[in-house]
């Protein structure tokens, strides 16, 4: 059992090397494509921030069939188990690897659901088909939900401040407000139904309070940068991007720093499976994660993001369609909207999604001219095929495996 555990450690490193060199995107993309920060620094940020959010904030306890896509007591043989966890790991991981060097981003999240179906049905598990149906049904959730709020966002933005006679005014006056509502967003989401929430004994209504008190703090405090530090050029539209500038780097930032935190989970699920296995020789309903197998993901997701990471950076961030600094804002601010409400609502939400359905608004919003069609039929393509292909890619793995052992 032993080397199996070895192998299952290496293979859950190259799937989180994976999860960083593709889904890096979720969280730097609108920054580099909107210039504000450079490609070199937003691989830098992101890694460190991905690395500290796996290590820290990742989850400790995991399903053992993750997602709950296959009934755990339908599974009684641990060998299977292993066989099975491997397979699923390696055949999606072998699937982002081939969406990042086609430069498409996909769904960590979902290629390892497709790699865990492939395994129900190979082993013959008792298989959630109201939990597959759920996660089908993201796909068509998510960016369009993302689609309509950046839309609508963005189109707030141009006619409140950008479109205005008064830019700079406005931006004063409107910008403090999208600060708080960011803030509030993020408060939230590391607060409401949250392993932090619990162990501070924080109440939904608690913590609906208290963020709303972190978002007017906020606000008042981004009153006063903006009133003092920018906002005093005589070009309009330069002073109220140089605004959003700073608060789009911010929003990158966190979703990076909760992108570790929540997808170093799909690297590690399933190892932390095969090591409790590998310990007690038993299967349990959810499995303790190591504090040393959390830190081996963190730095496969980092190492991902500083080889491979622009790769999809590159067409989240320019490909779809031109960014500025209030178009990044809207980005973030949209996908992080998009998956907080996704989550505490329990659908199976893809960040991944949530973000370039949020890019496509934002394009849309200038016009169906200003998006690259193309580069869009491509990526839904991918996202349609992630499923069956990790799990076609799994059931020939675990066939491979359980034949040669």
């Amino acid at each position: 059992m032993l080397i199996w555990l070895i192998i299952a450690v290496l293979v859950g490193v190259y799937m989180a090397w994976n999860i960083g060199s593709n889904d890096v995107a979720n969280s730097m993309a609108s920054a580099v494509g909107a210039k504000a920060i450079t490609l070199k620094q937003a691989i830098i940020i992101a890694g460190i921030l991905n690395f500290l959010g796996a290590v820290f904030v990742g989850s400790h306890v995991t399903e053992t069939v993750r997602k709950g896509i296959v009934d755990p007591s339908s599974l009684t043989d641990p060998t299977i188990v292993v066989y099975g966890a491997i397979s699923a790991l390696l055949a999606a991981s072998f699937w982002v690897t081939f969406a990042t060097w086609k430069e498409l981003p996909v769904s960590t999240t979902h290629s390892v659901v497709g790699g865990l179906l492939g395994f129900g049905i190979v082993a013959g598990g008792s298989i959630n088909w109201g939990k597959v149906g759920e996660i089908t049904a993201a796909w068509i959730i998510s960016p369009i939900f993302g689609c309509i709020l950046a839309f609508t966002v963005f189109n707030i933005l141009h006619y409140a401040i950008i479109n205005s006679k008064n830019s700079i005014r406005r931006c004063r006056m409107i910008a403090p407000l999208f600060i708080g509502l960011a803030f509030f967003i993020i408060a939230l989401s590391f607060l409401f139904k949250t392993p932090l929430g619990k162990n501070l004994s924080i109440s939904g209504l608690s913590a609906v309070l208290y963020s709303g008190i972190v978002g007017i703090l906020a606000m008042i405090g981004g009153y006063f940068l903006i009133s003092r530090y920018y906002g005093h050029t005589s070009d309009g539209i330069r002073s109220v991007e140089s605004t959003f500038r700073w608060i789009q780097v911010f929003t990158s930032c966190y979703v990076a720093f909760s992108h570790g935190s929540n997808d170093v989970a799909n690297a590690i699920g399933p190892v932390a499976t095969i090591y409790m296995v590998s310990k007690t020789n038993t299967l349990s309903p959810s499995v303790e994660v190591p504090f040393f197998l959390l830190a081996i993901g963190g730095m496969g997701i980092a190492l991902g993001i500083y080889t491979w990471g622009y790769k999809v950076i590159d067409t989240v961030g320019r490909k779809i369609t031109e960014l500025t600094n209030t178009r990044g804002f809207t980005i973030d601010f949209s996908a992080a909207t998009t998956v907080l409400l996704a989550s505490k609502m329990g659908l199976p939400i893809s960040t991944t999604h949530a973000v370039v359905g949020s890019v496509i608004g934002v394009g849309l919003a200038r016009g169906l001219k200003a998006i690259d069609l193309g580069i869009i039929k491509n990526i839904i393509l991918s996202w349609v095929i992630t499923l069956p292909a990790a799990a076609l890619i799994t059931i020939f793995i675990f066939k491979l495996l359980t034949y040669i052992s």
